[in-house]
Formats: structure tokens, sequence, C-alpha cells
């Protein structure tokens, strides 16, 4: 599970570090040639990033898809939970694990209508010709206006997206089952930061606790103290 966690968070950091850079360099082209300068103008004019737009909506897509997934994983969703946590805790466990699998089979029917449409829209074709089967009369599939990618390529996004994040729902239920836990991002921590390592060295009685998140109260040498 270690490497599809590594492989789900360095896709999405590829994608939102590759998008951020071409959208960059494409608003600097954009200013850029509108100078009247002698011999850059007319190179940078020269350039077609057109297709620029395309390829970043593409990317977002993607990395929507697949922050889903990683959302479920790390409970970073945001969810309504008021009644939830006022049942008592065997009836709250059992709507958890409703929510979860409902979760799941909502995310594997998009995933199997997706896989569906990708497989009709041009998937078949590809498949069929890379390994030199019988095509007969199956429809190649229409492309992206300025890449002229293969929309199925495209479209991919949301089996994969959807079946991954089906997987990760199912991953949290058997979790939850078995130890009564759920994956739960504190928002509060900072990366780098052990707990009760002091923020400022020699200085421990300054030291502010953020269990609730919300209000910071002063802990000190002595116990808790009153609220800030």
């Amino acid at each position: 599970m270690k490497i599809l966690d590594h492989l789900e968070e360095w896709l999405i950091t590829f994608l939102m570090g590759a998008a951020t850079l071409i959208i960059f360099v494409a608003v600097v082209h954009r200013y850029a040639s509108g100078l009247a300068i002698p011999g850059l103008q007319d190179w940078l004019i020269s350039l077609n990033l057109s297709w620029v737009q395309e390829l970043c909506i593409i990317m977002f897509v993607w990395m929507a898809k697949f922050g889903a997934a990683y959302g479920v994983r790390t409970g970073i969703h945001v969810g309504v939970d008021v009644l939830i946590n006022r049942l008592s805790g065997a009836m709250r466990g059992r709507f958890i694990v409703f929510g979860l699998l409902a979760g799941a089979l909502f995310t594997g029917v998009v995933g199997t209508l997706g896989a569906t449409f990708v497989w009709e829209n041009g998937a078949h074709y590809s498949f069929y010709q890379f390994f030199g089967l019988e095509m007969g009369d199956l429809y190649e599939g229409p492309t992206t206006p300025d890449l002229e990618w293969p929309t199925w390529i495209v479209y991919s996004a949301i089996p994969l997206g959807s079946y991954l994040m089906c997987f990760r729902f199912l991953q949290v239920a058997v979790s939850f089952v078995r130890s009564g836990e759920l994956p739960h991002h504190d928002h509060g921590h900072v990366d780098g930061l052990e707990e009760g390592e002091p923020l400022e060295p020699g200085k421990d009685d300054l030291i502010y606790s953020m269990d609730d998140n919300l209000h910071p109260h002063d802990v000190g040498k002595g116990g808790k103290g009153g609220r800030r």
C-alpha cells in the first residue's frame, strides 16, 4: 500500500507543479509578446502556446480525481457529522460504515460507467490496433482540439480516479471496523514539529496547546492553564 500511496502523492504533486509552471510560462509569454523588443518579440509571437489552456484543464481534471481519492485516505474531505456524533457508539459506527460503503458503491458505479464510456470512445480501437487484432468497423474515436490527443486517454481519469476512490472508501471502512478510528487530518499540525516540542527553546512555559484546533490554551509546566 505504501507504493500506491507514494504514487498517488507523486502524481498529484507533479500535476500541480507542472500546471503551475506551464501557466506561469504562458502568462509571461503573453505579456512579453506585447513588448516592442526587436527580434525577441518576433520570436515570442512565433511560439504557439494555444495548447496550454487545454493541457492545464486536462491536468486539473486528473489532479481533482486522484486528489479526491487522496482526500478519502487522509480524511480531509469536509463532512457534516453533527447528527452522527450525537448517536451512541454502536449506532454511530453503523452509520459511518454505511456511509463509507455507500461512497464505495457510488464511486464504483461511476468508475464502471466511465470505463464503459472510455472503451467505446476509442480505447477499444487503440487496444485492438496495438495488439494487431482485427478491428473491423470499430470507431477510432475523437481527438482533443488543440493537442489532438485521443479523448479516451483524457477521459481515463474518470474510471481510474473513481476506482481508486472506491478502493480508498473500502480501505477506510475495513480500518474503521478493525480499529474504530477514522483517518483524521489535523489542521493545527506543523510538519517537522513533533508533539510536545517547544516552539521556542528555553521557553517551555509559553507552549500553547491546540487540542481542539480552535481554542489555544497555555499548558505551562504545571499543567493546563486558562485559555487565552
